[in-house]
């Protein structure tokens, strides 16, 4: 499907002025580049996907906006959180003035909620020039300059997917690590989720095109990648292959310069032995697992159709456990699903309690139109999701703390990355990633290197809280830094950034800007 709506009338834009219609005489001269920004709301799928809207416009011929309101502001829309579409109009209206005030600046949306509401955008926001779905994430460059040429807003949703966005050319919020989808879709019926009619059943990219890509950001300085997919370890069941998850994993351990791989997100009902022996057994898979419980209570679970007990699940942790000791858990849960009694939630928090998660994402239950959830009998009373979502977080916030404490003295290799902590300036400590995914604020001893983003620092825990470690070094000695290829590929990043080789790189450089399965062009 691919609809073409024209511009509202005049009188219904932000603006009266008949100048007032997109390609109008604010544009640009020829030699004057148009800015971008692009916004993003949501999961780990729409940061990848903004990455890749990124680069479609770099290649386009955009530039990132420095501080300034953009020339195209690029909304990359979240239909699964709570009042995502009222953050969406809310945004939308704020910059109804200052398209009436500039009317060659151009507003897209796209993303799950343009995929859900379709022509109701360009209804509740007649001012906004694009509107694309998930399916043709590619489309964004053409789509704005048909509405420039057309004097007219573009709505273009396809039901199937049209590119493989992984396949799209990716401007990178990091140098140091990727992301990288194996499979878009799903195929679950979960009743909470809309994410199968959003995203349709679930397709998977051939292990080549995944490793090619892979190598592709090693070679560009990453030494992290996160593997994606809506039930990333159900990878492999468009061709037939149940063990193909785990076939990549190891697959990702003979990939030389590639440090630490991550996954996000499991399903419980698709976990398999085979995934936990090669997480075990493949050096630079990270200790970390983040596995959706959802709910403890058996009865919620099957009323939610997630095809496990909570059994089951409490099975998985203790086999990870036992191959991977020093695993770090996380997880989803949603708390006061239709018809759950306080008998379930009580079952949620035993499993919680047993559970021993490093940290865990939790929701309140909201009614999410088009899910068969919000045509369930029973919905709670707001008061009773509160109050039990405030019990579960107080148990977790304990059990995280503790959790933590137990990592006093541990000896940790972190990554380290461009953002520090709130208090950074007060406290002089850096921030990163131990292998485990755990948050670490460290400081560097005085007479010590200190580290750039990329790098790796080896340092001993000298304080725990609930959501974060502390590592201050007594002395040197305390402190190793390692310098990396990541380091190396963000101080190019910099000096690019300011228009400048950095030592040892080849002028020109262009910034991290990937597409599959070629390499960026280096200046020589």
């Amino acid at each position: 499907m691919s609809l073409t709506i024209p511009s509202p009338a005049a009188g219904t834009t932000p603006s009266t002025d008949a100048s007032s219609t997109p390609g109008a005489a604010a544009q640009p001269s020829a030699s004057q580049a148009r800015t971008y920004q692009v916004r993003t709301f949501g999961c780990q799928m729409n940061v990848h996907d903004s990455e890749r809207m990124s680069g479609m416009l770099e290649a386009a011929g955009y530039v990132p906006a420095a501080g300034e309101l953009a020339d195209v502001v690029v909304f990359n829309t979240c239909a699964v959180r709570e009042n995502a579409d009222n953050k969406l109009y809310g945004n939308l209206g704020m910059l109804a003035p200052a398209k009436a005030a500039n009317p060659g600046m151009q507003i897209a949306v796209g993303g799950c909620l343009a995929q859900k509401d379709r022509d109701t955008i360009l209804k509740k926001a007649p001012w906004v020039d694009a509107v694309f779905g998930t399916h043709n994430v590619g489309a964004l460059p053409a789509l704005l300059e048909r509405a420039r040429h057309n004097n007219e807003a573009q709505l273009e949703i396809l039901e199937s997917l049209d590119v493989f966005p992984s396949t799209l050319p990716t401007k990178r919020d990091s140098v140091y690590a990727g992301w990288v989808s194996i499979s878009v879709g799903c195929n679950n019926t979960c009743t909470f989720c809309i994410v199968p009619a959003l995203r349709g059943k679930e397709k998977d990219r051939r292990p080549g095109d995944i490793l090619a890509e892979i190598q592709a950001l090693v070679a560009d300085g990453a030494i992290e990648v996160t593997l994606l997919g809506q039930n990333v370890n159900s990878y492999g069941v468009e061709f037939g292959d149940r063990q193909a998850f785990s076939k990549l994993l190891r697959a990702c351990g003979d990939i030389p310069g590639l440090e630490r791989v991550r996954f996000t997100s499991p399903h419980p009902a698709a976990f398999t032995d085979d995934v936990i022996d090669a997480m075990a057994e493949t050096p630079n898979v990270m200790p970390q697992l983040h596995m959706p419980l959802q709910s403890g209570s058996d009865k919620v679970l099957k009323d939610m159709k997630r095809s496990y007990r909570s059994a089951k699940f409490l099975g998985i942790l203790d086999k990870v456990r036992g191959k991977i000791p020093h695993a770090a858990i996380s997880t989803d849960i949603i708390v006061g699903f239709p018809g759950e009694t306080e008998e379930d939630f009580q079952a949620t928090l035993d499993v919680v309690e047993k559970s021993r998660f490093a940290t865990a994402f939790t929701f309140q239950y909201s009614k999410r139109p088009g899910t068969p959830a919000a045509e369930l009998p029973d919905q709670l009373p707001k008061a009773v999701v509160q109050e039990r979502f405030e019990r579960l977080t107080a148990l977790q916030d304990r059990i995280a703390a503790e959790e933590n404490a137990r990592q006093l003295g541990r000896s940790v290799e972190v990554m380290v990355t461009a953002h520090s902590g709130r208090k950074s300036e007060e406290t002089h400590r850096l921030s990163g990633r131990a292998q485990d995914q755990r948050l670490v604020h460290f400081s560097v001893p005085d007479g010590a290197e200190s580290p750039r983003p990329g790098d790796l620092v080896t340092v001993t825990i000298t304080e725990a809280a609930a959501f974060h470690l502390v590592a201050d070094p007594a002395s040197a000695q305390d402190y190793s830094l390692r310098r990396s290829r990541a380091g190396d590929a963000w101080d190019r990043s910099q000096a690019d950034s300011c228009g400048a080789p950095a030592p040892g790189s080849p002028s020109g450089t262009t910034g991290v800007s990937l597409g599959m399965p070629t390499l960026p062009v280096r200046g020589r």
